[in-house]
């Protein structure tokens, strides 16, 4: 089955306890996997989701206790939407100032209310209030009323020199189509795809590029139904535009391959198999701490220095 779309979003964040706390008491999302990063044992990997831990629900982090700040710039990610049912956001710009989280006032875009937010390292992120979805399942946290829970990504937008290049990569290999122009920015939808199916490209020549750190987007994950379709991607990749993949590398949850886009920006193809509950069951997702095979043996170490969580 073709399935287009995000699959997941991955950022660097400040202290994990804080992260946590926010991303599952204040936003109302699920922890649905706690792991360490595979490259760097000594830190988490958050994923955080709906009940289920979908592809395009998952907004991921890397939380350094001592990481410096990022910058915004050319080659990033700008902003990570979710989407909210319409009447929500109301209730949202009461809860953001109940909670003292910084945000924006509601503006439109695209003819839809999107009310920006930042989360405690500053990260730009939105909810979008979408016509029709209350009826979707949603996560309920016991504090937020589930007729105003996040039902997953809305959209990210990226902050590029030129639009088009990019623009290719999303038409021909993940089968995106451009959908509207508003301003500087053209807005692309993967068709059949409501979760997680729409990029906006911000053009915004002469900028200084980003720099990482807390805050920022690390890379954006597009959706791959099984390893078939995703090597047929990293085929067209190959063909079509001249760009190289890595290898394929287990995730455990997920396997993935990484390219850089013409824009700069990180993409990964990650696969839909196996999903989250792969080693624990559905409903205790996030409960545990999972750790990849090939690190079990350095459990004891591992819990030693990673820091305490909630």
């Amino acid at each position: 089955m073709h399935r287009n779309g995000i699959h997941h979003v991955t950022t660097i964040a400040g202290p994990a306890r804080r992260n946590l706390d926010f991303h599952t008491r204040v936003l109302g999302l699920r922890l649905v996997k706690k792991t360490v990063n595979f490259d760097d044992p000594t830190t988490y990997h958050f994923y955080f989701g709906d009940g289920e831990g979908r592809p395009g629900t998952i907004l991921t982090f890397f939380p350094w206790d001592n990481v410096a700040p990022g910058r915004l710039g050319i080659g990033e990610t700008q902003e990570t939407v979710f989407r909210v049912p319409e009447g929500s956001i109301g209730y949202w710009t009461h809860r953001f100032l109940e909670k003292g989280v910084a945000h924006d006032s509601p503006v439109k875009r695209f003819g839809e209310t999107v009310l920006p937010f930042r989360d405690p390292d500053g990260m730009r992120l939105a909810l979008a209030a979408v016509p029709g979805i209350g009826d979707e399942p949603a996560w309920d946290n016991g504090e937020i009323p589930a007729e105003h829970a996040v039902r997953g990504f809305h959209s990210v937008s990226l902050l590029l020199e030129k639009a088009a290049p990019t623009g290719a990569i999303l038409t021909d290999v993940f089968g995106f189509t451009e959908l509207a122009r508003e301003g500087t920015v053209t807005r692309y939808k993967a068709e059949g795809t409501d979760v997680g199916g729409i990029l906006d490209l911000r053009e915004a020549g002469g900028f200084l590029p980003g720099r990482p750190g807390a805050g920022t987007v690390h890379h954006v994950a597009f959706r791959a139904a099984d390893d078939a379709a995703q090597a047929a991607m990293v085929e067209r990749l190959a063909q079509n535009h001249g760009i190289r993949t890595t290898e394929q590398k287990d995730r455990d949850y997920f396997r993935s391959v990484y390219f850089r886009e013409p824009g700069g920006v990180l993409f990964e193809i990650a696969t839909d198999e196996p999903g989250f509950a792969v080693d624990e069951p559905a409903g205790s997702l996030g409960q545990a701490l999972k750790l990849p095979r090939f690190l079990e043996r350095s459990r004891p170490e591992i819990e030693a220095v990673l820091p305490e969580v909630a």
